[in-house]
């Protein structure tokens, strides 16, 4: 009886957006509008909160938060009111991430106030419930840390060699064919090892680690 590989199973450090998601709750008349982004660095948070900025240019606040890396051990993280009561808008939001365990993400979100007064409680309530029903709708992924290897192999051996990265979520990011084949390949970092003695133990392939 022959069985067939199964995919490896990774669990992520945490979870970030599959993609970007916009999500509007509306309470006594007042609109928060919640975007969900996956970012990496604060320069591309920036950049989604300018976009939000000019798509809702006549909104009275566009308070945001964000983390960056594992929310357990951020990289960094930040959170801003934009006018809101002092600790009713960034924060709750980033207290939303936090608790759902969500990293490499930006929050916005964007308040068209009704006329009628929610007080620093209900605001709170207001930003959180947004964001919490933002993050409800919106596909998650786990973020898998990655290393880069390139690599030379015979063409004959890169059926195996993709068939060894599919198996193990890893992707090959660049290809180029000589006498032999010149693949860059991504491999979770917890294959590696795993990796290095399936190319032992099978070819005498030439490779290096990005960082070798």
């Amino acid at each position: 009886m022959t069985e067939t590989p199964q995919k490896e199973i990774l669990t992520g450090q945490f979870m970030h957006p599959a993609q970007s998601v916009e999500h509007c709750y509306e309470i006594k008349k007042s609109e928060f509008i919640c975007q969900l982004h996956q970012v990496e660095d604060r320069a591309a948070a920036m950049k989604m909160l300018d976009a939000a900025r000019e798509q809702y240019p006549d909104a009275r606040h566009h308070c945001w938060a964000y983390i960056l890396g594992d929310p357990k051990q951020a990289v960094s993280q930040a959170f801003n009111d934009d006018g809101e009561p002092s600790g009713t808008a960034g924060k709750p939001i980033l207290n939303v991430l936090q608790h759902r365990d969500m990293g490499n993400t930006m929050a916005i979100v964007v308040r068209y106030f009704g006329g009628i007064k929610l007080g620093a409680g209900g605001l709170v309530r207001a930003y959180s419930q947004a964001t919490q029903q933002a993050i409800e709708l919106c596909p998650l992924s786990p973020f898998i840390p990655k290393r880069q290897l390139a690599l030379e192999c015979p063409y004959d051996l890169e059926p195996s060699l993709r068939r060894f990265l599919e198996q193990h979520h890893g992707t090959v990011e660049s290809q180029e064919y000589a006498e032999q084949a010149k693949l860059l390949i991504s491999l979770p970092e917890q294959s590696i090892a795993s990796f290095k003695v399936w190319l032992s133990h099978h070819f005498q392939i030439k490779c290096s680690f990005d960082e070798e």
